[in-house]
């Protein structure tokens, strides 16, 4: 039986995937470009568009869920005082990816995860 499997798994562990999109997502939402390999920026980009689709609410439900994925103060209020207000009137699409290249050392697809502004 076929069944639906969503995202890549990216060669690592459970754990490892989720530790590496919430520092990826932290980082992203605190410099708002960040560049990284072309599978890990597709996987973030569904992980960071779900974030801010759920803080847009604004209640005290979404403060808690982005509390517990974000850890860092600085980023959750940078969510909610800038992110948030930015795209109120919008509908997904907060992301853009970008390909570069190649990476010299190992020629991994290089690509640069933006928010929209």
């Amino acid at each position: 039986m076929i069944k639906n499997h969503n995202g890549s798994k990216l060669g690592i562990t459970t754990s490892h995937k989720k530790a590496m999109l919430r520092n990826l997502s932290t980082s992203l939402f605190l410099h708002e470009t960040i560049t990284t390999t072309l599978p890990k920026a597709k996987e973030l980009v569904r992980y960071s568009e779900k974030l801010i689709t759920k803080a847009k609410k604004s209640d005290l439900n979404a403060i808690k869920a982005i509390h517990s994925e974000i850890k860092n103060k600085d980023v959750i209020k940078k969510v909610f005082d800038v992110l948030v207000p930015r795209y109120k009137d919008r509908n997904g699409g907060y992301t853009q990816i970008l390909k570069v290249g190649s990476r010299r050392g190992d020629n991994a697809d290089i690509a640069i995860v933006k928010l929209i502004v």
